[in-house]
C-alpha cells in the first residue's frame, strides 16, 4: 500500500513540475508583506498622507476581493516624515525584519535615493512614490517609479513658454533632492528651447518668507517669468510674496504642484500659476474615449468618500500607480517570486494609471512619456486645463 501511495506521489509531483507548477506555486495561499516609507507627517506630509491613504484604501478593497491570485496583502506603513535617515533605518527593517516582498515608497526623491542602494543590494523591489529622474537614470535593476520625467515636465514647461513668447526666466529649486535634480534639468535643457536663465536661487525646504529672494530677482526688469521646482509650502508662499511686491510676470510651478492644498495656502496669489501634471487633477473634463478616464473617475470618487471630501491628489495617485503596478507584475508572474515579479514588472505594457499608461522596458522603469503630462493652471481656486 505505501509502495502505491509513494507512486501516486511522485507521477503527481513529476506531473506539476512537467505543466510548470513549482513547490511554491502550488503550496496553500499566504499574505503578501507589502511595505512603504511614507512621509505621513511633516513638511512633506502632503504628499505621504495622501499616499497613505490610497495603500489602506486599495489594499481593503483588494483584500476583499480575496486578493491577488488568492493571496492577501498586508501592508506595513513606516511614517519617515520626510526623514532620509529615518527612511534608511525603515528600508532596513522592513528587510531584515519584517521580510516584505515589495517596497512602495518613499514620498521623496532624496530619500528615494538614500535606500536605492540598500534596495538593490538587498533585491527587494523598490517602486517609488517620488518624481526625481536619477531615481531611474541610470536604470537601477530592483528600483522604478511612477511620477512622471523631470525632463519632459521641465520639456512642458518650456514649450509652453516659447508659445507665449518667453525667453528669459529666473529659477528657484527647494534645497531637496527633488529640487537639485530639477535644477539639473532646467538648466540642461534650456538652450534647446531658447530659454535663458538670467538668476537661479536656492531656498531652505522649511523657508517661510521669500520676499528677499523676490526683491533681488524684481531688480532684474528683463526677467519674463519665474520657474518654481519644490515639494514644499514654500510653493504657495512664493506665490503671496510674488503679488504682495507687486510682480505680476507668470508663475511657473513643478510637476510637484499637484495637490489643491498648495493652492490653499497661495490664496488668491495661486491664481494663474501655470504646471505640469498628470489628468487625474481634471479627470471630468476628459473625453469619455480617454483610456485613463474611468480609472481617474473611479479613483477619484472613492478616494473623496473615504476621506471625508478631502480631494485626491497626484500624489496619492502615484502610490496608487505603484501598487496597481506591483500588483499587475505578481499577476503577470503568476507566482509570488521576487525575481518573476521584478522580471513581469519590468515589461509591463499599456497598464493605465493616474499618471499616464505605463510602458516598461529594461531601459525604462519609469515607463511614461512626455503625453502623460498636461499644462494645468489655477483657474477660481481649482485646477484646469491650461488654455494657450
Amino acid at each position: 500500500m505505501k509502495r502505491v501511495l509513494s507512486s501516486v506521489i511522485t507521477v503527481v509531483i513529476s506531473f506539476c513540475l512537467v505543466a510548470g507548477f513549482t513547490p511554491a506555486s502550488i503550496a496553500k495561499a499566504e499574505n503578501i508583506k507589502v511595505g512603504a516609507i511614507l512621509a505621513v507627517t511633516g513638511g512633506a506630509s502632503f504628499l505621504g498622507g495622501p499616499e497613505a491613504r490610497t495603500l489602506e484604501m486599495m489594499v481593503e478593497e483588494i483584500n476583499a476581493k480575496g486578493g491577488i491570485n488568492g493571496n492577501k496583502i498586508d501592508l506595513i506603513i513606516k511614517d519617515s516624515g520626510a526623514n532620509p535617515e529615518k527612511a534608511i533605518s525603515f528600508a532596513k527593517q522592513l528587510i531584515e525584519e519584517d521580510k516584505v516582498f515589495a517596497i512602495i515608497g518613499p514620498s521623496t526623491s532624496g530619500e528615494t535615493m538614500k535606500i536605492k542602494n540598500i534596495a538593490e543590494e538587498a533585491r527587494m523591489i523598490l517602486i517609488s512614490c517620488a518624481a526625481a529622474e536619477v531615481i531611474v537614470n541610470p536604470v537601477a535593476k530592483w528600483v522604478f517609479k511612477t511620477p512622471q520625467k523631470d525632463s519632459d515636465a521641465v520639456k512642458k514647461i518650456y514649450g509652453t513658454m516659447k508659445d507665449m513668447g518667453i525667453s528669459k526666466i529666473a529659477v528657484l529649486t527647494g534645497n531637496t533632492g527633488f529640487g537639485n535634480a530639477g535644477k539639473g534639468q532646467l538648466e540642461a535643457i534650456a538652450p534647446e528651447f531658447g530659454i535663458e536663465i538670467l538668476a537661479s536661487e536656492v531656498y531652505d525646504k522649511k523657508e517661510t518668507d521669500l520676499s528677499a529672494v523676490v526683491a533681488k530677482l524684481m531688480a532684474n526688469k528683463d526677467i519674463q517669468a519665474v520657474v518654481n521646482w519644490s515639494i514644499v509650502p514654500a510653493q504657495g508662499i512664493l506665490a503671496k510674496n510674488m503679488r504682495q511686491a507687486g510682480w505680476d510676470v507668470p508663475l511657473f510651478q513643478s510637476h510637484g504642484f499637484g495637490n489643491i492644498k498648495y493652492v490653499e495656502a497661495g490664496g488668491a496669489a495661486a491664481e494663474g500659476i501655470i504646471f505640469p501634471a498628470g489628468r487625474l487633477l481634471v479627470a471630468e473634463d476628459l473625453p469619455d474615449s480617454h483610456p485613463q478616464k474611468a480609472l481617474l473617475i473611479k479613483y477619484k470618487n472613492d478616494y473623496e468618500i473615504r476621506c471625508l471630501g478631502e480631494e485626491c491628489s497626484t500624489f496619492g495617485g502615484h502610490a496608487f500607480d505603484a501598487l496597481t503596478i506591483l500588483v499587475a507584475g505578481i499577476k503577470k508572474a503568476g507566482v509570488v517570486d521576487k525575481e518573476k515579479v521584478r522580471d513581469a514588472i519590468e515589461n509591463l505594457q499599456g497598464v493605465a494609471g493616474t499618471a499616464g499608461v505605463f510602458n516598461f522596458s529594461p531601459e525604462d522603469h519609469n515607463g511614461l512619456d512626455i503625453n502623460s503630462f498636461e499644462m494645468l493652471t489655477v483657474k477660481d481656486g481649482k485646477f484646469a486645463i491650461y488654455n494657450k
